[in-house]
Formats: structure tokens, C-alpha cells, sequence
């Protein structure tokens, strides 16, 4: 079944580096999202960061945010203070801004799944008891 998807860094430099041990694994799993691929911009310079060694890869993040194919409707500091919360609530994870930033996602996107490979979206919880509906490939 199509799902719209909110996606991590992770999916993300997977899908563009062929190298990436997720890559098959992530293409399998794109093909099955409908819609733009949300994110955040926290995300986004994640990926560059990690794919700057390959700098065709990291222009195409940039082409799909032009083209609307990958959209940041996320603004920080409209949602800073719940972003606060949970990076205190989840402060022994750790939880980086990013995932903060996506687990807020997950609250306004409801019908959204988050694209990861981070297994800490297992302990996540949207709205602080509800599980966050993951597109994560089986534990190992």
C-alpha cells in the first residue's frame, strides 16, 4: 500500500550513495511512498554533512527541494518549545535536533510514517504515548 512519508537522514544518504549497506533496501521502500517526501531542514544538513564527499548527491537534495519532490514545511521556531520537550524527555537516547525536529513532524503529518534506519524511533513516542507509524527496515 502507498504511504506518505516524513524521512531521516539516513533513507536519505542511502538512497543517493550506492555504497550506503541500506541502499537497495531504501530504493525498495521509495518506490512505495506517494506524494513529496517531507522533511526538515535539520535533516537536510545532516545529509549534506554526510554526503559531502559526494557532491552530485548532495545537488540533488538540493534539486528535489526545488522541485518540490522533497519539502521542509517545518519551521523551528514555530515549534520550539515542544522540540525543547522532547529532546529533555528523550535526553538519555540521545535525541538529536533532527529526530526531535521529525518526531514533532509525526504529530502535525498523522498520516505520515517516518522513512528511517534509526532504531531509536522505536522508543519515540508522538503526542508522549503513541507510537510513531516506521518505515525502518527489521532489526538484524
Amino acid at each position: 500500500m502507498p504511504r506518505a512519508a516524513i524521512v531521516d537522514t539516513g533513507p536519505l544518504v542511502a538512497l543517493l550513495d550506492a555504497s550506503d549497506s541500506a541502499h537497495g533496501w531504501t530504493i525498495r521502500q521509495f518506490r512505495q511512498i506517494t506524494g513529496p517526501l517531507l522533511t526538515c531542514e535539520a535533516v537536510v544538513a545532516e545529509a549534506l554533512y554526510l554526503l559531502r564527499s559526494l557532491r552530485p548527491a548532495q545537488e540533488k537534495i538540493l534539486e528535489w527541494i526545488e522541485s518540490g519532490v522533497l519539502v521542509c514545511p517545518f519551521v523551528l521556531a514555530e515549534d520550539a518549545a515542544q522540540v525543547r520537550g522532547l529532546w529533555k524527555k528523550y535526553a538519555d537516547v540521545p535525541m538529536s535536533l533532527a529526530d526531535a525536529c521529525l518526531v514533532r513532524m509525526s504529530e502535525k503529518h498523522d498520516h505520515h510514517h517516518v522513512c528511517t534506519l534509526d532504531r531509536d524511533f522505536t522508543v519515540y513516542r508522538k503526542r508522549g504515548h503513541e507510537p510513531i507509524p516506521l518505515i525502518i527496515p527489521p532489526a538484524a
